[in-house]
């Protein structure tokens, strides 16, 4: 059953094992946490020598199916369609299966007593807790009811937590004191160093409101400051608390025997939710999006990534009457077997966008895509993370991936979207609604200069367009930071006059950035 293993996945194997096969493992997604989690089962039913009973809790069914098909695959020379169970999201097996997939919906309340039973008539359990940043809280703790009551069988029971991100404070702790101590950490910047993961390129794009927009904003900003004066002096560790312990603050003040305080919390936090919406929802989003959908063209599969409705249904509308029958859309309002479908046609390539909203963000087995639009921001850094590996898996021949983000200028949106370490480059964009138009002050230079160098040289005015034409879509993506071997190898490969056209051009602007550093 064995496959080859990353070097990372081999190291935090050893560290389960010296640690009695307990502990959670935090590693980026699309490094190979499904992987790990099914060699160290196999691992130790070898090392046992003793039959072992798998649990894997996942927080909803999409997960469930996903790895449904995952541990089949790993267990396909050894019958793995009869040793695999399903329970939850209408599947009801039988729980004395080998290998049996929980939704936590199920698992809370079947569980404790399944895994109980098994080592009190002498076998060996292995708990996999998928996503488990979830079950760290509320009534999904009860799934480790049972550990209360293992005292003498805790030899025979080993655990394994896995999540992209782990959370902090009350919630970790008490999934250390179930799953075990955090084991192991595999970053971006690991995945980048090891290549684990592609290469990536972030641009910031920076956009503006219109004037209406920005008055209101101002509007509702003086409101809040105002607001929050008066708050401090009800709690002055308003002052110095975070985002997330303010906000926790505020909650308990609307909450306050004092009407007046209460009252006051209360349209404080009316005004900033509106605020947040105001940001969200800014008109230059949409039409950003577009614009820069165009220059990218539909080579790569595209998801854009928004945070209402509403919007990514504007946006999939204005999308689809330029592109018919390559746009697709993925909400929680379309309902399951749409989204599905939607998937579906994205994997195989019938469609080329993927506009998704929250309900991708986790928890669903999203193709491989080249490329990812932030439409609007967040500042959940688990949601970042999400977002960020959807596009990181590694592509075909050393291919690479880009992040857009998309930020209004002089707000509460953070402009930047930096993950930890190195291994990616970021290049600063602005979006000017007025005229329709992406510029990257650094790039345009460069390609204005070699204009006028053609122009100089005698090149005709059609050919002159075609160079601006090529220009103008390398404004949007990182080729011609990639050096000179790269535009000519991607030359040499191209197959149309349009893309030969481009690297052409490409070629050149590394050429003259070269010349420019030895200056």
């Amino acid at each position: 059953m064995e496959r080859s293993l990353y070097q990372w996945q081999e190291e935090c194997l050893r560290r389960w094992q010296d640690n009695g096969g307990r502990g959670m493992v935090q590693a980026v997604t699309g490094s190979g946490k499904t992987l790990l989690a099914l060699t160290a089962a196999a691992r130790l039913e070898y090392l046992t020598g003793q039959k072992l009973h798998v649990k894997i809790v996942v927080p909803t069914g999409t997960l469930m199916r996903q790895w449904s098909k995952a541990v089949k695959e790993f267990l396909q020379a050894f019958g793995g369609e009869e040793l695999v169970g399903l329970r939850g999201g209408g599947y009801k097996s039988s729980p004395d299966r080998r290998y049996m997939i929980y939704v936590i919906n199920s698992a809370r309340y079947e569980l404790a007593r399944q895994i109980l039973a098994e080592l009190r008539r002498g076998d060996f359990v292995f708990l996999i807790a998928d996503e488990c940043h979830h079950y760290g809280s509320g009534e999904n703790r009860l799934i480790f009811e049972f550990l209360p009551h293992i005292g003498e069988y805790e030899e025979r029971f080993f655990t394994m937590g896995l999540s992209a991100t782990l959370p902090s404070g009350r919630d970790r702790r008490y999934l250390s004191s179930v799953l075990g101590r955090r084991i192991y950490t595999y970053g971006m910047a690991e995945a980048s160093a090891m290549g684990t993961v592609c290469r990536y390129d972030i641009y910031h794009i920076r956009l503006s409101f219109d004037l209406e927009e920005r008055q209101d904003y101002e509007e509702m900003t003086d409101q809040m400051n105002a607001l929050f004066r008066k708050l401090v002096k009800a709690d002055p560790s308003l002052e110095e608390a975070d985002l997330t312990e303010r906000f926790e603050i505020l909650r308990g003040l609307c909450a306050a025997k004092n009407k007046g305080i209460a009252q006051t919390a209360s349209r404080y936090m009316t005004l900033s939710y509106k605020r947040k919406s105001l940001v969200c929802l800014a008109a230059s989003r949409v039409a950003c999006a577009c614009d820069l959908v165009d220059r990218l063209g539909l080579e790569d599969r595209v998801i854009i990534f928004g945070e209402r409705i509403h919007q990514a249904e504007e946006l999939y509308r204005l999308l689809s009457q330029k592109y018919p029958g390559r746009v697709g859309r993925y909400h929680s309002k379309l309902g399951q077997q749409a989204n599905r479908n939607a998937l579906e046609r994205f994997r195989t390539g019938e469609v080329r966008l993927l506009i998704a909203c929250k309900s991708m963000d986790e928890g669903v087995d999203v193709p491989d895509a080249a490329v990812g639009i932030i439409l609007s921001g967040t500042s959940t850094q688990r949601q970042r993370t999400q977002r960020l590996g959807r596009i990181l898996r590694r592509k075909d021949e050393g291919r690479g991936a880009s992040l857009y983000y998309l930020h209004i200028e002089e707000t509460s949106e953070d402009s930047c979207f930096l993950p930890e370490g190195s291994g990616h480059s970021v290049f600063e964009l602005e979006y000017c609604s007025d005229v329709g138009k992406l510029f990257h002050p650094i790039y345009d230079k460069m390609a204005e200069d070699l204009l006028d160098k053609l122009r100089a040289k005698g090149m005709s005015e059609e050919k002159i367009r075609e160079a601006r034409r090529c220009l103008e879509l390398g404004s949007v993506r990182g080729d011609w930071a990639r050096g000179r071997e790269y535009a000519e190898r991607n030359l040499k490969d191209a197959r149309y006059i349009g893309d030969r056209n481009y690297w052409i051009c490409m070629k050149k602007l590394a050429e003259y950035e070269r010349e420019s550093d030895d200056i």
